[in-house]
């Protein structure tokens, strides 16, 4: 279980089904190579579910994993503990301070930025860095097991994609009615799929709320999750046609 208070500001567990972390594992697995994964940096709290990719990730492919004793600002204060990462999992604004003091580990080719709004400025500042190869995109709830989309970001690009859902996901934007809103239009995304949760310990109400039946699939399934408002913004965000994720 892990606790997420979301918008609201209030604590709830999301309880996340074995089930649900391997979908997620399996999409890593086959988006991010051995090498990437060799030695991943592991420093998010186990409460927050940014750390479920940073631990078992790895782990399922037999790389190692990198446990820092506080946060990722541990690499500004001791460096050489972590040369061998060869990929970094944070938040954007973590991200900016690591390139400020000149901490980004020297075999960190991958950095994977979710939590936060992702600048095009921060992209273009990491594509410059001389270790960097790849900047991913990655958003997602906790209630849909961390990751729901991803995108390999570009340096220059006007604004920053959200991506395409991952394998087993599918993402829409609806309207009040639960009908796909035309192009340019406000509606709620909503993601559906292998990885949305079991719903809210002890919180039945608010499970109802949030987690719906899918209205896409006739013979039930997996529930959809009223993920956020989707502006025109954000839906311009999202690569290409929504459904389910496809190799890229």
């Amino acid at each position: 279980m892990i606790y997420t208070s979301g918008s609201t500001g209030r604590p709830k567990g999301v309880m996340i089904e074995h089930s649900q972390v391997v979908a997620m594992l399996s999409w890593a697995g086959r988006v991010f190579s051995r090498e990437e994964l060799a030695q991943t940096l592991a420093a998010t709290s186990v409460s927050f579910d940014l750390s479920v990719f940073e631990i078992f990730a790895p782990l399922s492919v037999g790389g190692t994993v990198h446990l820092v004793p506080d946060n990722a600002l541990d690499l500004i204060a001791n460096p050489g503990r972590y040369a061998d990462v060869t990929l970094v999992n944070t938040v954007p604004s973590v991200a900016r301070e690591l390139l400020a003091a000149g901490a980004i580990p020297p075999r960190a080719r991958t950095v994977n930025l979710a939590g936060e709004p992702l600048a095009p400025g921060l992209v273009a500042e990491l594509y410059a860095h001389p270790v960097i190869g790849v900047v991913n995109n990655l958003y997602g709830p906790s209630e849909d097991t961390t990751y729901s989309t991803h995108a390999v970001t570009v340096a220059g690009d006007a604004r920053t994609p959200i991506g395409r859902p991952v394998d087993g996901t599918r993402a829409h934007v609806l309207d009040g009615s639960l009908r796909p809103v035309v192009v340019g239009a406000v509606g709620e995304l909503y993601l559906s799929g292998a990885g949305v949760t079991r719903g809210y310990h002890a919180r039945p109400a608010l499970t109802a709320e949030r987690y719906l039946p899918d209205p896409f699939r006739r013979r039930g399934g997996r529930c959809s999750f009223r993920s956020c408002v989707a502006h025109p913004r954000l839906a311009a965000r999202l690569h290409g046609p929504l459904g389910p994720g496809r190799p890229r």
